[in-house]
């Protein structure tokens, strides 16, 4: 039922250009379904220099308030990301995100709770979720995120104070980058 609800809609993808490279975000009338980092820019090719800005490289003519308002929030986060906590999230629209499930439960737990500039644990965020003893869920649950940067699954290090893996170790170097940014952007 879900998927049959999910497939009526009619997605739009709009591509933005970040320090991180290439972000698409995808969505329809009722909210963002998807916001993928497509990792296009080789590590070694960041600088610290590199503008902080998130730039449309493609949209299509006509896009849902929701799709705006997501693209505004990204703007923000890359150019004066202290200043998303003031800025309307726009509307979700993705079964992972709707419901009573474990997942969805601790993705909203993370948004809600956890600050631009902070981080928690695995095991605080199941804690925090109301199961303490569903740390490797709570690392399932990050891996199916969704909306990343939005709901900010890169603020969850282990318990050791380590950062994690992110995008399924794929993207541990986008993680430190985004730490650091925010640890930056926070001081200023």
């Amino acid at each position: 039922m879900k998927k049959q609800r999910e497939s009526q809609c009619t997605q739009k993808t709009i591509s933005l250009l970040s320090p991180l490279g290439t972000i698409q975000v995808s969505g329809c009338e009722n909210g963002v379904h998807t916001i993928r980092i497509l990792m296009d820019v080789a590590p070694a090719e960041r600088s610290d220099a590199a503008p902080l800005s998130c730039v449309v490289n493609d949209s299509p003519p006509e896009t849902s308030p929701e799709l705006r308002r997501c693209v505004e929030w990204l703007q923000a986060y890359f150019s004066e990301p202290q200043t998303t906590g003031s800025l309307p999230l726009p509307a979700f629209h993705h079964p992972a995100l709707q419901g009573d499930a474990f997942t969805c439960r601790v993705l909203r737990v993370l948004l809600e709770d956890v600050k631009f500039g902070e981080t928690v644990s695995y095991k605080r965020l199941a804690e925090m979720a109301g199961n303490p003893r569903a740390v490797r869920a709570v690392g399932g649950a990050m891996r199916r995120n969704p909306v990343p940067l939005l709901i900010p699954c890169h603020r969850v290090i282990s318990s050791s104070g380590q950062s994690g893996p992110y995008m399924s170790g794929k993207g541990d170097h986008l993680k430190q980058w985004l730490l650091t940014h925010e640890r930056q952007r926070g001081e200023g």
